[in-house]
């Protein structure tokens, strides 16, 4: 306790003496590159490197922290595991000829895009409540959007409501909390911790795969929705109640447009604007692609697998940016997701090769999320971790809400679910390149930093 309060008190010195008063952590370079800035500026450099040098000296790798993971673990399981099963529901509400496949995607894409949408906003939510009080917010927020769609499944407007603001403000408060609350309890293992918390999300979404396709088949989509709320709600109040915080939050600037003078923050910001094009392509499309190709009893089965590849692959990156660093691990990622969805999915026309490409894709995809905050704490410093995350993610609106439903308008201008299989290959076409393009700002970022090939960046 008594290193937490000296920590705590030490970043506040150093926030209020060593910084003009307009000036915040926000925007401050970090200290890799001093030669892009102006000479005036070393002295912010310095004091914000060694701001975060005194968040990393006294971080417990462990202890509470261990619980902290388990508690953000079972928010991203309701949170992210019901935004990543949408694919199921969406098939469950087009089987009842509610809707076709070129609306709903809009739903399950604008419940994503609240995660970067309100990131900002959510990112001054958490440095004004803590994360305790932010987490109890959120779920709060999950139930009463599952709430609202269990009356709204013959209700466009009210799905869009339920899921896509209010489901999707919540998810976004635990996502925000989730990305930066590894940084407080670990350094070594962040990378670690931080795939913990997200493969949890990855396994919620195979668990809550399965569990829509069975409640729906049995008792509807409307008692579905409401099951599954009800469920969130007695798992993730215990979960948000222990989600404490170590360091007390720090109220200062959380938005700051000169940050964009950093080139390294301005090409990741670029990479997360077009990374988030394809990642929610493959989740909401997979249960239509097995009907395309005959095989409509294995939709809910792919789904839950590319969650559960997801999970794996968010731990296996995790440990990959302790080993190897966390832009090497980053370029990794996008690497793969666009070429399984280049090279794989495009000729996945029977069980076993689209099963391989769900496992390579889903890792890959999952590996996404739980490196880049990794990423933002590694290049920007963990004293600024939250400021620079809430302003990355923003940038992620347009992909999360314009990606899945591009795929759709695409699927109908070459014949649409009808039309077979080859009517969904240019909508993968579109998605795999958008990973490519994603994947060649992170390499500009890396070399950036360091032009060796082998080293840990």
């Amino acid at each position: 306790m008594a290193t937490t309060t000296a920590t705590a008190l030490e970043l506040e010195e150093i926030d209020q003496v060593s910084r003009p008063s307009n000036t915040s952590l926000a925007t401050v370079p970090s200290r890799e590159s001093p030669n892009e800035y102006p000479e005036h500026d070393s002295n912010l450099i310095n004091d914000v490197a060694e701001a975060s040098r005194i968040v990393d000296a006294g971080v417990p790798e462990g202890g509470y922290g261990w619980v902290v993971i388990l508690c953000s673990g079972t928010l991203a399981f309701w949170s992210i595991g019901v935004s990543y099963s949408w694919g199921v529901m969406q098939q469950g509400l087009i089987d009842e000829g509610f809707s076709t496949a070129q609306v709903l995607p809009w739903v399950g894409s604008l419940c994503v895009a609240m995660v970067s949408i309100s990131a900002i906003i959510n990112a001054r939510i958490l440095r004004s409540l803590g994360s305790q009080r932010t987490s109890l917010l959120g779920v709060i927020l999950l139930v009463v959007g599952g709430v609202i769609i269990s009356f709204s499944t013959r209700n466009i407007g009210g799905l869009f409501v339920g899921t896509g603001i209010v489901t999707g403000q919540g998810l976004s408060l635990c996502f925000m909390v989730s990305a930066t609350i590894p940084s407080q309890y670990f350094n070594r293992k962040r990378g670690l911790a931080t795939g913990l918390i997200y493969a949890a999300g990855g396994a919620g979404g195979a668990a809550n795969s399965f569990i829509m396709d069975g409640l729906i088949k049995s008792v509807g989509t409307a008692w579905s929705f409401r099951i599954v709320a009800l469920m969130t709600l007695a798992m993730g109040l215990p979960a948000a109640f222990f989600n404490h915080d170590r360091i007390a939050p720090n109220r200062t600037t959380f938005i700051d447009w000169s940050l964009f003078r950093d080139p390294k923050f301005f090409l990741l910001f670029l990479c997360g604007v077009v990374a988030t094009f394809p990642l929610l392509v493959p989740p909401f499309f997979l249960p239509l692609y097995s009907v395309s190709i005959g095989m409509p009893g294995a939709a809910a089965a792919l789904v839950a697998g590319f969650n559960l590849a997801s999970a794996v692959g968010r731990i296996i990156l995790g440990l990959c940016c302790d080993k190897i660093g966390s832009l090497n691990s980053l370029f990794m990622a996008l690497v793969l997701v666009a070429l399984s969805m280049l090279a794989l999915w495009p000729v996945s026309q029977s069980l076993g090769p689209l099963i391989a490409f769900v496992v390579i894709n889903g890792a890959a995809c999952g590996g996404f999320f739980s490196v880049f905050p990794t990423v933002a704490g590694s290049v920007f410093g963990s004293a600024r971790v939250s400021i620079a995350m809430g302003m990355l993610v923003t940038g992620w609106s347009g992909g999360y809400l314009l990606g899945a439903p591009i795929a759709g308008y695409l699927l109908a201008d070459y014949g649409g679910e009808a039309a077979g299989f080859k009517a969904y290959r240019p909508a993968i076409y579109y998605a795999g390149s958008m990973a490519l393009g994603a994947a060649g700002f992170v390499a500009w970022v890396r070399l950036r930093m360091n032009k060796k090939l082998m080293a840990k960046v």
